[in-house]
């Protein structure tokens, strides 16, 4: 394994040497890279959703690459190395298994993780509960944080009912809205509403979605497939021909 990593160090740079390397490899930095590492982990987390075991291989390695990408721009630059980045998760990974790792015992517990992981905010310097959340998450995943990191603090609705009310209150506004700004925000907050409410089901808001997108694209396909197959264009079809067509896929699907 160790053979394979350094064979992969050494691609990265040599494809980033700027005399013999690749021309598109040797113009890329930090940001032009960052949509492709973003793209690569959606990647995988759609093969392990499809339990593709051929296709997570490969984009395990994309993402690899990404992580290599990285440190080698990093270490052109005299910021630090590949190996830095592994001694940094290493030396987390077991300062935050002192049960494992160290003499505390015991069992590591969603409470506990939590404290350790704060402890490290604060050592670092954090001020606010809402230090550490990423800004380039996707929307639901980081307000899902946002909330939780909220809620850790006691800022949090004491049952389901006041964000359901919220909601309500919040549609109204949208409803009301007369700028296409305060369009924008107000649905913007019934978003942040709903992902309070499907929280407190145990549910995470960004699978969810991506869920419901799945089943979605995958009835919406064969619905055009069946009106194909009745010798119909499905977009030729008005709106109560097409819901029956919907119903017909659900009832196949149930």
């Amino acid at each position: 394994m160790t053979d394979q990593i350094s064979r992969l160090l050494s691609i990265m740079a040599r494809l980033r040497d700027p005399e013999t390397g690749c021309e598109w490899d040797v113009a890329q930095d930090f940001s032009t890279i960052a949509p492709y590492t973003i793209e690569e982990a959606y990647e995988v987390a759609d093969a392990i959703e499809r339990a593709d075991m051929e296709d997570l291989r490969g984009e395990l390695g994309d993402l690899l690459l990404q992580v290599v990408f990285h440190a080698r721009i990093a270490e052109e630059a005299g910021h630090f190395e590949f190996n830095d980045v592994a001694r940094a998760i290493s030396d987390k990974m077991e300062a935050r298994h002192p049960h494992i790792f160290g003499d505390e015992g015991g069992v590591m517990d969603g409470k506990r993780w939590e404290d350790l992981k704060a402890a490290e905010r604060a050592s670092s310097g954090s001020e606010s509960a809402m230090d550490g959340v990423a800004g380039a998450l996707p929307a639901l995943l980081r307000s899902d944080k946002l909330q939780k990191r909220a809620a850790r603090v006691g800022f949090e609705w004491h049952d389901v009912k006041g964000p359901r009310e919220k909601l309500l209150e919040e549609i109204g506004e949208l409803e009301a809205a007369t700028t296409p700004e305060e369009r924008e925000m107000e649905a913007g907050d019934i978003l942040f509403v709903a992902v309070n409410i499907v929280r407190r089901f145990g549910v995470d808001p960004e699978a969810a979605l991506r869920a419901s997108n799945r089943k979605f694209e995958r009835r919406f396909r064969e619905m055009e497939r069946l009106a194909a197959a009745d010798g119909l264009v499905f977009a030729d079809l008005s709106l109560d021909e097409q819901e029956s067509y919907w119903q017909r896929v659900k009832r196949a699907e149930s």
